[in-house]
């Protein structure tokens, strides 16, 4: 089965034996409890959607979503694009100075939430959800908008992105819902997921992951949750932000690893640096388990894949090769945007039949990044003879002669216990290290690790939660180094952030 219209799609799952599992109840129902049938889902997304019927929300309008990490955020979602109306997930990890930016560009005609801050005519507060009976399902065309999400928001306010039912579903749904060969969700797997379900990779994967019928979906909104949920339904497939393998690295090495039956890893929205993908594929039983790396953007779905087995796992920033038939990348010169030789850095443009149509509010700004078919990434890469693209960093956070991605793999490679380390851009110095450690850093080891690097400044220790991050869990770098320096001028123009 292949999914189509997001307002029904719970409905035509409800036949299969899925069983899906959450870490706790969900916001929305908290007295429904944990485990569910798809038909029980179904029943909650028609529920919802009768409660927002009755609030008002009519075809057209959007809807503003804004709460604590939960799959609910794709239910509401599912249940406003049956009314005929677009849900916008924004992240409960957004400041309030920021949300107000974004509530500003949406004028949404309800925003539902758990935050207490947001007071208003339009807010309609989640503990107060009541079950309604819903009107019928609105048929809207494919090229209507469907679903509104935001950026990472790494570099300043993020972008709302525009995607509809032929972008993010027709283009990158329907082909992740095909029974792959090796890559493929089988019938038998524990299907297992620990994301950040306010971005629209989850709305992506919710389409999939239900047409797919697998034996389970397990459902994590916290990673701490893996060892209690994990450990007593195993997957065999997981999909979690980077941010939280890295944050599972000491699980996966506890006799309590719950980790032991994963044969396939998949990880998209960041880079992954080579010993978290090391420690999780060691940490499964499975002969021969694979890990699966997405590259691309809230703004073109998934532009590339690279795949890593035991054997395989080695520092570089090889992002593998387009998706055949769906993306192609090319590498430019940053002022004359005009083609640049293959081995030769330059930014890279994708095209791609995914690529979303509008940014909310800043519509100016999409057309800056937009070069005919083409989209500009804002990413520094190469693109080999052979195809191969290599990533190199964001243009924003670029240092001349240096990839702070690549120096990154080679410290965490070179010093495994640490948790991340990040190397920030900062103009008129050099490059500044950050190692992110609970235990501290011992400079002899440090000295060891860099003695072959470029010339960097001194490293700077902090801990995870002084990290500033998103809801994603990705490094907020210009923050971070504002915060470090003063002042978040880097080496990079932003021109395309």
């Amino acid at each position: 089965m292949k999914p189509h219209d997001m307002g029904t799609l719970f409905d035509e799952c409800a036949h299969t034996r899925t069983t899906v599992r959450l870490d706790r109840p969900f916001d929305i129902a908290p007295e429904r409890g944990t485990v569910y049938p798809v038909a029980g889902l179904a029943e909650l997304v028609r529920d919802a959607a009768g409660w927002l019927s009755e609030t008002g929300v009519r075809p057209g309008d959007r809807v503003a979503i804004v709460k604590r990490n939960h799959w609910d955020y794709d239910l509401l979602a599912c249940a406003a694009a049956r009314l005929g109306a677009v849900a916008a997930k924004l992240s409960g990890h957004l400041p309030d100075d920021t949300l107000e930016v974004l509530l500003k560009r949406l004028d949404a005609a309800v925003v539902v939430t758990d935050r207490p801050s947001l007071r208003g005519d339009r807010v309609l507060p989640i503990d107060g959800f009541a079950a309604a009976t819903p009107p019928e399902p609105h048929r809207r065309h494919a090229d209507e908008p469907l679903l509104i999400c935001h950026t990472s928001g790494t570099t300043g306010t993020p972008k709302l992105v525009v995607h509809t039912t032929r972008t993010i579903i027709d283009r990158l749904a329907r082909p992740e819902a095909v029974r792959w060969p090796v890559l493929g969700v089988r019938r038998d797997d524990v299907l297992g997921n620990a994301s950040a379900y306010a971005h629209g990779r989850t709305f992506c994967w919710t389409a999939s992951a239900l047409c797919l019928a697998p034996r389970e979906i397990v459902v994590l909104s916290e990673p701490a949750s893996a060892e209690r949920v994990f450990g007593r339904h195993r997957p065999t497939v997981i999909e979690a932000l980077p941010s939280t393998f890295v944050r599972w690295r000491p699980l996966a090495h506890s006799p309590e690893n719950p980790f032991r039956r994963v044969r396939r890893f998949v990880s998209t929205y960041d880079a992954v640096h080579p010993p978290v993908i090391r420690t999780m594929l060691n940490a499964t039983r499975r002969k021969r388990p694979l890990w699966m790396e997405g590259w691309g953007q809230s703004e073109t779905g998934p532009l590339s894949f690279r795949f890593f087995t035991r054997r395989s796992v080695r520092a570089t920033r090889d992002i593998g090769r387009p998706l055949p038939g769906l993306a192609r990348l090319r590498a430019v010169d940053p002022e004359t945007m005009e083609r640049v030789p293959r081995g030769t850095p330059g930014i890279l443009l994708a095209r791609t039949r995914a690529r979303c149509v509008a940014y909310v509010g800043e519509q100016d700004r999409w057309e800056h990044k937009a070069h005919g078919s083409w989209w500009n990434t804002g990413d520094l890469g190469v693109v080999s003879r052979t195809g191969a693209v290599t990533l190199l960093d964001r243009e924003v956070d670029s240092v001349p002669g240096l990839s702070c991605l690549s120096v990154e793999d080679a410290i965490e490679d070179r010093l495994p216990a640490i948790a991340e380390c990040v190397v920030l851009s900062a103009v008129g110095r050099a490059p500044i290290p950050v190692v992110v450690t609970d235990t501290g850093l011992e400079p002899a080891r440090w000295r060891a690790a860099v003695a072959d690097l470029p010339p960097m400044g001194e490293p700077v220790t902090l801990t995870w939660d002084e990290v500033p991050r998103t809801g994603t869990g990705k490094v907020r770098r210009l923050e971070l180094l504002e915060r470090l320096t003063g002042t978040a001028a880097t080496n990079g123009s932003g021109r395309w952030t």
